[in-house]
């Protein structure tokens, strides 16, 4: 027997703005202190720190949630493996975070839901249909574009980066099956849980007493990387996804705003043409799932 999963008590597209220009914030502030803490500390520490105090942050909600006793899981072993890819992710995204220009970081970033398309294919049985593919291709071309391979201008935090697009793309692939059954509360608890584990023993090895001014950065680095996903979790709450995830799309200018006035990083054409690339293989992803978007059952 089979229930509706209950409707959503208040849909509005204006909560969902509010909620996704909270969890925009977050992302935008979390890529500003990720660049200046990894000027003076090393990836390995700057993750581990992010977690632990992350965690820590993240206690309101799990009180609110049940406590820790809501936390507990029935599904350790995709929780492990959904967190395993996504802390690959992180750290990749992280250390291109420190060799290349922010704007074409973010673009090339956004080729996630591409990979991820191409995963739900492979392991969860969705068909490639033609859009899709046309979509993929609109990606792939753009991040060709902005990188221009043999024109000599290809560096190793494109293609870093590159692999943390397709690290996230395993998590949001995992992450898709983990919500089936597991609260947005108990996923980011775990993330934290797990990521902090996997990181101790190399942070350990790189570690160094953070300088006073530092410690802003720490702090926002970990608020940031833990509340963007509740904040996004929200606006998904209030509006559908086809509605909120073209506002995500705001955080290209935003954060290659950033980059021009922080950090004096020019934007040149190849690197906008190859963003709208991108941009618009996401959007016919879009378009695809809004065609394809009707009522959802579950046990």
């Amino acid at each position: 027997m089979t229930a509706k999963r209950p409707a959503m008590a208040t849909q509005s597209n204006l909560k969902a703005a509010f909620w996704m220009g909270c969890s925009l914030a977050c992302m935008i502030l979390m890529t500003w202190a990720g660049r200046e803490t990894t000027k003076q500390l090393d990836v390995f520490q700057v993750m581990e720190m992010r977690s632990l105090i992350g965690l820590v942050m993240l206690y309101p909600l799990v009180h609110l949630a049940g406590g820790f006793r809501a936390m507990s899981t029935r599904r350790p072993l995709q929780h492990i493996g959904r967190n395993i890819a996504h802390y690959t992710g992180q750290f990749s995204w992280l250390v291109a975070l420190t060799m290349i220009p922010l704007a074409q970081l973010i673009a090339i970033e956004f080729t996630t839901p591409i990979w991820t398309a191409l995963l739900a294919m492979a392991f969860l049985g969705e068909r490639m249909t033609t859009p899709k593919t046309v979509a993929v291709a609109l990606g792939l071309i753009g991040v060709i574009v902005i990188v221009r391979p043999g024109v000599g201008n290809l560096e190793a935090g494109h293609m870093i980066v590159l692999g943390a697009a397709v690290a996230f793309g395993v998590s949001m692939t995992m992450t898709k099956s983990l919500t089936r059954t597991e609260s947005v509360v108990r996923i980011i608890f775990w993330m934290l849980v797990i990521q902090s584990v996997i990181g101790l023993v190399p942070a350990i090895l790189v570690w160094r007493t953070p300088s006073v001014d530092i410690w802003p950065w720490i702090l926002v680095i970990a608020f940031g990387g833990s509340y963007a996903h509740y904040c996004m979790a929200q606006a998904l709450s209030h509006a559908d996804a086809t509605v909120v995830t073209p506002m995500d799309f705001l955080r290209v200018p935003a954060t290659a705003a950033l980059g021009y006035f922080a950090y004096a990083e020019k934007i040149d054409l190849f690197t906008v043409l190859g963003t709208m690339l991108i941009l618009s293989g996401n959007l016919v992803n879009l378009a695809i799932r809004r065609k394809a978007a009707e009522p959802v059952e579950v046990p």
